[in-house]
């Protein structure tokens, strides 16, 4: 008799074929992406927009290495913002419902993230939210597969400076955060889920500061080494859930690296997944 699943369901083989309606769940073995230095032994960088002088996007490789990724779904209670730097809510549908207009998205969408992260994140005071990325399956943002922070700690700090200057002295004193708000926008998700580790199994060797260049600034990310880290996700994610990521916290040092992955048990014909992410700075 083959192997089974906790609920008695056979494991999937190499040559499981599933249907295009085949919602994917429970733990998984996939590549991940993770960080190779440049051949040279100079310092990372990478472009946000292709250049145009012939250099390439990035003078950095990846190093795909299978990890295991558990699924936190019927979990979800066991992990939260302070000790793990992640958490789930479900949130209701959007006021937002077309996801194409950043005006749009301005007015309707960011007055609920910054309620709902005010409502959610212990201590918070004050949100400010200063950018979103939306990935649509014709888009130009396709998910990212690559595992990776959003910020360095010089560049959450700088975010500060460059949004809050006449106040940044004053909120640095005190604890701040970055925490991204993901949600899917034509779940439940079947390929490209979002994978997250737990930041108190991150070690900082693994944590490479890389250039991040923008047409007119150059800000710093972070690329991650493999180490020993522990690898999530919340399979079947719907449009009312959303997961909750730090990706800096001066107080008690949460930092998530987190990736798109390509799902071996995802279904030929599958939805292609949509998604946004919102990036805000949390005080208190």
């Amino acid at each position: 008799m083959g192997a089974t699943e906790p609920n008695g369901d056979a494991l999937p083989t190499s040559e499981t074929v599933y249907d295009s309606s085949y919602i994917p769940r429970g733990t998984v073995t996939a590549e991940l992406k993770f960080y190779a230095p440049p051949v040279d032994g100079s310092k990372p960088w990478n472009y946000v927009k292709p250049p145009t002088d012939g250099q390439p996007k990035r003078n950095f490789g990846d190093m795909d290495i299978p990890v295991t990724i558990t699924d936190i779904r019927g979990q979800e209670s066991l992990y939260n913002l302070d000790d793990n730097a992640f958490t789930t809510l479900k949130n209701g549908p959007s006021a937002e419902t077309d996801f194409t207009s950043n005006e749009s998205i301005k007015e309707r969408y960011y007055p609920e993230v910054e309620q709902l992260l005010l409502q959610n994140v212990p201590g918070a005071k004050r949100i400010y939210i200063f950018d979103h990325t939306v990935r649509l399956v014709n888009g130009d943002r396709p998910p990212v597969l690559r595992v990776h922070i959003d910020q360095n700690k010089a560049a959450a700090m700088g975010r500060v400076h460059h949004f809050l200057p006449d106040e940044a002295e004053d909120l640095l004193r005190n604890r701040v955060r970055i925490i991204n708000v993901w949600q899917p926008l034509n779940g439940p998700v079947q390929c490209s889920p979002f994978a997250f580790a737990d930041s108190k199994t991150v070690e900082d060797d693994a944590l490479v500061s890389v250039e991040h260049r923008y047409p007119d600034r150059t800000g710093e990310t972070l690329s991650v080494k493999h180490a020993n880290e522990q690898w999530y996700y919340w399979s079947g994610i719907e449009n009312d859930e959303r997961i909750l990521l730090e990706c800096f916290d001066n107080e008690k040092g949460g930092r998530v690296p987190h990736t798109a992955f390509e799902d071996p048990r995802s279904p030929v014909g599958g939805k292609q997944r949509e998604s946004i992410e919102v990036r805000a700075l949390v005080f208190g």
